[in-house]
């Protein structure tokens, strides 16, 4: 992994030429804390055989000595692209931290440059190092980056019995880690913190989450966790219709119930975006997020403090790829990447709102719209005459004291209309 994570900085704009050559110029180098000792015969060739090398000045330092130039990578990040593609036909190496190609520099340098053009030598990257330690099965892990990104991701793999290993932004992640898993029921967790694998500075220290207090711990580290979970531990679950419970709302909430058939109706495939409009609370949002990591959303929101509860409430449940936008439809949507969903939860008689949605929606995407009200499921009748799809009737009754007795409470019925774009 290279401390220097693309999704730490805006990607770079830079794209590389047409022209040849095809040959190998580009030599990325995965270099560990045991530095040049550590290389193999091919890399150290291809180090010393460069014209410039750049990296980290960490990596600088490790793979010293070097008759190259070198150059300490720049800020902003994406200028680094630049340079490294101003040198195409030159022998030029990157250096980066163990894999470059496991939430490193290199899928964001082969997205640039085509993969003939590039030699890697990669090392062991911190997950494999940690697991080796601790004689953990690396395919039974998960695997999270917390470099750059929120702490809040490694929320959905909190999971019992859990065995997880993350890569720390810096020396104060893994305290944040303990607090986190304290706040969350699971103080009894084990915290391991490996910091500086495979140099002299090498140094493994554990403690439980509830009576963590490592101090001094280096800026590289890694954090491997085993969950232990309390009775009344807040995991969250792996099936949709999380209890309404969980999110913060002030009314504007899809029911649980509702919102599970609605994310089945929605049906996320991995990596897919959402537009979630009239976003309230979140909850369908946060929901498809949960589905699968790579999976985003955009929520739209007119009012301000709904949708700083919906950030709230994503960050608390770790569903960190909801982006919520303030603003109203259909205004709002003008601009925003194509989706492969739509979910409408509210203001579907809006003028514009429909029809600029499924202008948008990607061939094969689905729109689903959720009435409440007589207005709103008249236009649902009008959509399933243009565009057919499947239009259903969702009644709800929850079991509620009726006095020293019991009742069926019924909810407001709910109109949905699934639609699919030929």
């Amino acid at each position: 992994m290279s401390p220097f994570s693309p999704n730490s900085a805006p990607e770079s704009t830079v794209r590389q030429s047409s022209a040849p050559p095809c040959r190998p110029w580009l030599t990325i180098i995965g270099i560990g804390e045991d530095g040049r000792a550590g290389l193999s015969a091919a890399a150290l060739a291809a180090l010393d055989g460069a014209k410039l090398v750049i990296g980290g000045a960490r990596h600088l330092d490790l793979a010293a000595p070097l008759s190259a130039r070198t150059l300490a990578w720049p800020s902003p990040f994406s200028d680094g692209y630049r340079l490294v593609l101003e040198r195409r036909g030159e022998p030029t190496c990157v250096l980066a931290t163990g894999d470059p190609f496991h939430y490193g520099i290199g899928a964001e340098l082969a997205r640039q440059v085509p993969a003939e053009e590039i030699i890697s030598f990669p090392q062991p990257s911190a997950f494999s190092l940690a697991a080796a330690r601790l004689g953990w099965s690396l395919p039974e892990c998960d695997c999270v980056s917390l470099h750059g990104r929120a702490l809040e991701r490694i929320v959905p793999a909190l999971q019992p019995g859990a065995r997880i290993i993350a890569l720390s932004w810096d020396g104060a992640t893994p305290g944040k880690l303990a607090d986190l898993l304290q706040a969350r029921g699971l103080g009894s967790s084990k915290v391991t913190v490996l910091e500086a694998m495979g140099g002299a500075r090498e140094r493994i220290r554990s403690a439980t989450a509830a009576d963590f207090s490592i101090a001094d711990i280096a800026p590289l580290n890694s954090v491997a966790i085993e969950v232990v979970a309390a009775d009344d531990a807040r995991i969250v679950p792996l099936a949709p219709g999380l209890p309404d419970t969980w999110f913060e709302n002030d009314g504007q909430l899809t029911k649980a119930e509702i919102r599970a058939l609605t994310l089945a109706a929605l049906a996320p495939k991995a990596g897919e975006l959402l537009w979630d409009i009239g976003a309230g609370a979140g909850s369908v949002g946060i929901e498809w997020c949960l589905r699968h990591p790579r999976n985003r959303c955009i929520g739209i929101e007119e009012r301000e403090d709904r949708a700083e509860r919906a950030r709230r409430n994503a960050a608390e449940l770790g569903a960190t790829t909801l982006e919520i936008r303030l603003g109203r439809a259909p205004e709002a949507l003008s601009g925003l990447p194509s989706p492969d969903a739509v979910f409408i939860g509210g203001g579907a008689s809006e003028p514009g709102i429909f029809d600029m949605a499924w202008t948008a929606l990607r061939p094969g995407g689905r729109l689903v719209v959720n009435a409440v009200t007589l207005e709103t499921e008249t236009l649902l009748g009008t959509l399933h005459a243009r565009h057919g799809g499947l239009m259903r009737r969702l009644a709800l009754s929850r079991l509620d004291r009726i006095g020293g007795m019991h009742g069926w409470r019924a909810a407001m019925p709910v109109t949905q209309w699934v639609g699919t774009k030929p």
